[in-house]
């Protein structure tokens, strides 16, 4: 199951997600810059710079979108590189639809012959939960998961999400309304595979999300760039399963601070490129390692 694999990689290595966004303008000129073969040769290289020290990764779908049948033809390669290197592969595209078009893309990303690999998809559950339906459908079938938008990290969250529903805010009623499904995606871990977008700048509703859901692992963004620190990414997290001497989940995503760290497009060569993103992943790991004990 997808919730025993991703808490069993955070557990080796620790709670960091390195996101793979190749944001426009931001890719070095060694790797062929903001290109299609460009963006695939890019993510093939930080997959290089995770592996061993991380566990998971992140691709946006956007970033790859914007250049067309070809962007995704990088996209899938980084999926492939990743998933050969043994990551777990986070795919965040935000899904949600209806129907025949939400069946469209389970297929794409989460049934066991998907030509995007990925072990987990976002998806916008603000159209009911006939439009996650599929999704966790094909994520049984294919022992994959469903990361589902609860509390999310941007600054218009609170527009809608905290708006109050019959005397909780908006999100809750989302979570609360989920519990079948993530009892159903849930793994021997006693972890569901059913995760939750948990943003880190609101580490107190992250505590609220905690007590709601509390065998959903959690998917936090907000760290590093976004201005959260380690100890509020790692609000929401809670005593480890199976005993051990730490807090655990989730895990918590960093972008730009480990991929597009100072230094690192000014660098020479691959080589010193390679050992600017290592030392940077190095650090939040450790960072986050630290705020978990």
């Amino acid at each position: 199951m997808f919730a025993d694999r991703l808490i069993a990689a955070t557990r080796k290595h620790g709670p960091l997600c390195v996101g793979i966004d190749p944001h426009r303008g931001r890719i070095p000129d060694l790797f062929g810059g903001d290109t299609p073969d460009g963006l695939a040769a890019w993510g093939e290289a930080v997959v290089a710079a995770v592996a061993g020290r991380a566990g998971i990764v992140k691709p946006q779908a956007g970033l790859f979108e914007r250049h067309g049948w070809q962007g995704m033809r990088a996209l899938a390669h980084v999926c492939d590189v990743a998933t050969e290197a043994g990551l777990i592969v986070l795919m965040d595209a935000k899904r949600g639809d209806i129907g025949s078009t939400a069946e469209g893309y389970a297929s794409a990303y989460l049934a066991a012959d998907a030509p995007f690999k990925c072990d987990a998809l976002t998806v916008n559950p603000y159209m009911g939960l006939d439009t996650l339906e599929p999704h966790v459908r094909t994520a049984e079938e294919s022992g994959k998961g469903v990361i589902v938008l609860a509390r999310t990290s941007n600054p218009g969250s609170a527009d809608y999400q905290a708006r109050d529903l019959e005397g909780a805010p908006l999100y809750a009623r989302v979570v609360e309304s989920l519990a079948p499904m993530m009892e159903r995606l849930k793994g021997d871990s006693g972890w569901s595979g059913l995760m939750l977008v948990t943003g880190a700048t609101g580490p107190d509703e992250a505590k609220h999300l905690r007590d709601l859901a509390p065998d959903a692992l959690f998917l936090v963004p907000g760290y590093g760039a976004q201005g959260a620190g380690a100890t509020e990414a790692m609000a929401g997290f809670g005593p480890a399963k199976d005993g051990g001497n730490r807090r655990e989940g989730g895990s918590v995503n960093a972008s730009r601070s480990v991929t597009f760290p100072s230094g690192s497009a000014e660098a020479g060569s691959r080589g010193e490129w390679h050992g600017i993103i290592a030392a940077a992943i190095d650090a939040a790991q450790a960072d986050l390692l630290t705020a978990s004990a």
